[in-house]
């Protein structure tokens, strides 16, 4: 493996001068802001999901049934929009962002007043239809409205509203979302290995097992998957947000259909979740395609648990889960104020703790919309980058995208850019030498 270095060659090209974005500013009608204002008003955010026909759906606050005349409005532009033979995307007012992602048979609607962008709330809408499409599928989600066009859905959504809005929450400070990667759990690969091939050796013995998951305090510990299926990290954050939306998991072994729209929205697959014991953080999921192999799978469970209790790996998960976090300071990156690093090939990241100039929810924005201006430089039809250097006077961005990384990394604003150079290479050598512990780097399979 070659060594990536980065120069002052390269910095000097990639550095950016101007962040400005060219748009018209579209005029908001009085009619929207007065609905509004009446029932959402000082919210920071608004999702709203309402059918074609216009028939409310769910939001983020509030009842849904608020949504009936707003709704009403939204469906009318949608529509006026459409008849031109064009699609809506969004609107800019003096101070908020609308967007609308269309997908029939439901449209979505984010509204930012804190400067979440288009493409922030572009991605957050796409989120929310998958939440619904992994309740339903959606085969049935079509079907539905293909036989009646004003179904009200809130009646098949009852109970789900929860995972919509626990995803709606951690879309607003979760990286893992705009980096399309899930964070690990840095684990001895000797650990890792011997929690896989347990999970291998006893659930890979029930026929139709698909994916074996191990996830602990919003962390994944392994992924284990049948040879010929590969798991998207859209559809494991859905899995995430099961987990982390349902009390109910902590105090049963559970049984529960789930659809996974990346891997296959037509239809469930059955998930077997099981927390390791009480009180600890791990939490496992077995995932078929047979829905009467509970009784398998709990005997699976039980062998997977008692070998692993039987060489101390539960209590070594529990450890690492109180001691996974990092600053900059503890691994002597202090001169970097926060990084985000995302392995390609396995579609992982690590980041550090906040440093103590990020300690405000508007401090935290700020840095989030720094990395998606970057991010999407790095994606731009036009013009992309790889690499990217710029400046603000609260602080100093770099970006850099390779085959193997993407990188985001931030500095104070008077950094010089031998002391960016200097800093980044070093934090690559860290990388380097830490990436069996902080990455899954090779896949198990049943």
């Amino acid at each position: 493996n070659q060594e990536i270095k980065l120069t002052q060659e390269q910095l000097e090209a990639a550095t950016i001068n101007s962040d400005e974005e060219q748009f018209e500013d579209a005029k908001s009608s009085p009619d929207i802001e007065e609905a509004v204002e009446s029932v959402w008003s000082g919210k920071p955010k608004h999702i709203f999901v309402l059918s074609e026909a216009g028939k409310p759906i769910y939001s983020l606050h509030g009842e849904e049934s608020h949504l009936v005349s707003l709704g009403g409005i939204m469906q009318a532009l949608v529509s006026f929009v459409a008849d031109t033979g064009d699609s809506i995307r969004s609107i800019r007012t003096g101070d908020s962002t609308i967007v609308f992602l269309v997908k029939p048979p439901l449209i979505l609607v984010g509204v930012s007043t804190v400067g979440q962008s288009s493409s922030q709330l572009t991605v957050q809408l796409s989120y929310i239809h998958s939440q619904i499409v992994s309740v339903l599928t959606l085969a049935q989600l079509n079907r539905i409205f293909d036989q009646r066009r004003n179904y009200d859905l809130r009646r098949m959504l009852s109970g789900s509203e929860r995972l919509m809005t626990s995803l709606s929450t951690s879309m607003d400070t979760d990286p893992s979302y705009f980096l399309s990667a899930v964070r690990c759990l840095p684990l001895p690969s000797s650990t890792r290995d011997l929690v896989s091939e347990t999970i291998i050796r006893f659930a890979g013995k029930v026929s139709d097992v698909v994916f074996g998951i191990l996830i602990a305090d919003n962390q994944l510990v392994t992924l284990v998957r049948m040879k010929k299926y590969f798991i998207h990290p859209a559809d494991l954050h859905l899995i995430f947000n099961l987990i982390n939306s349902s009390e109910s998991f902590k105090h049963s072994e559970s049984w529960t259909p789930l659809c996974l729209p990346k891997f296959d929205s037509s239809g469930f697959l059955h998930a077997h979740v099981s927390y390791m014991s009480d009180n600890h953080p791990a939490c496992l999921l077995l995932i078929t395609t047979d829905r009467n192999a509970f009784f398998s799978l709990s005997g699976a469970r039980a062998k997977i648990v008692e070998r692993l209790e039987r060489h101390g790996a539960i209590a070594n998960i529990k450890t690492a889960v109180e001691t996974a976090s990092y600053t900059t300071n503890s691994i002597d990156l202090g001169e970097v104020r926060h990084f985000l690093y995302k392995s390609r090939t396995s579609a992982q990241f690590t980041s550090p703790l906040y440093s103590p100039c990020y300690q405000t929810e508007d401090d935290r924005r700020r840095l989030d919309s720094l990395y998606l201006s970057m991010q999407n430089r790095f994606h731009s039809v036009s013009l992309p980058l790889k690499l990217g250097h710029y400046s603000t006077h609260n602080e100093t961005v770099l970006g850099w995208l390779t085959q193997a990384f993407e990188l985001y990394a931030v500095f104070s604003p008077n950094t010089s850019k031998l002391g960016v150079i200097t800093a980044v290479n070093k934090l690559l050598r860290w990388v380097k030498r830490e990436e069996e512990k902080m990455f899954i780097l090779t896949a198990p399979t049943f």
